[in-house]
C-alpha cells in the first residue's frame, strides 16, 4: 500500500473517531442538559404547589378561627370563606402543573393531599352551615374532627414533600 493512501486512510479514520466521539459527547451533553431542566421545571411546579397549599391553609386556619367564637361574625366567616375558595382555585390550578411535569409517584402523593383536603373542607363546610343556621348542636364534635382532620392534611403533604424530594433527588 502506498504511503500516501495509508496516510490518508489514518486521517479519515482518525476523523470519523472523533466525529463519532463528539457525537457521544453531544449526546450525553443533551441527555444531562434535558434532565436539568426537567428537573427544574418539577422543583417550580413541586414549589408552586406547596406555596399555594400553604396560602390556602393559612386561609382554612382564618375560616376554622373564626367560627370558634360562641356566636361568631357571619360576614368575617363568609369573607375568609371566599378568600379559602379563591384560594383553593389557586391550589387547583398548581396541582395541575404537578400533574404533567410529575411521575406517577408524585401524582399519587397530590391524590392524598386532594383526598385529606377534601375531607377537612367537607367538615369546614357544615361547621359554616351550621354557623348560618345558628345550629351549634355539633360545634364540639365538629370542632375535634376539623383538628384531626387538620392533622390527617398536613400528615399528606408532609407525604408530598417527602415524595417531591425523591423525585428530584433530594432524599435525605
Amino acid at each position: 500500500m502506498d504511503a500516501g493512501i495509508a496516510a490518508l486512510l489514518g486521517a479519515a479514520l482518525g476523523s470519523f473517531a472523533t466525529i463519532g466521539a463528539a457525537m457521544v459527547n453531544g449526546r450525553a451533553t443533551a441527555r444531562s442538559q434535558f434532565r436539568q431542566s426537567r428537573r427544574q421545571h418539577r422543583r417550580d411546579a413541586y414549589a408552586n404547589y406547596l406555596g399555594a397549599l400553604h396560602d390556602r391553609d393559612i386561609a382554612m386556619d382564618a375560616v376554622l378561627g373564626a367560627l370558634q367564637p360562641g356566636t361568631p361574625d357571619l360576614l368575617d366567616v363568609d369573607e375568609k370563606v371566599h378568600r379559602f375558595v379563591e384560594l383553593a382555585r389557586d391550589v387547583h390550578r398548581a396541582v395541575e402543573v404537578v400533574s404533567l411535569e410529575g411521575p406517577p409517584s408524585i401524582v399519587e402523593a397530590a391524590d392524598r393531599v386532594a383526598h385529606a383536603s377534601g375531607d377537612l373542607s367537607n367538615v369546614m363546610r357544615r361547621m359554616v352551615k351550621n354557623a348560618h343556621s345558628g345550629d351549634s348542636s355539633q360545634k364540639v364534635v365538629d370542632t375535634a374532627l376539623a383538628a384531626e382532620r387538620e392533622h390527617a392534611l398536613y400528615q399528606a403533604v408532609k407525604g408530598f414533600r417527602a415524595a417531591a424530594g425523591d423525585v428530584l433527588g433530594n432524599a435525605n
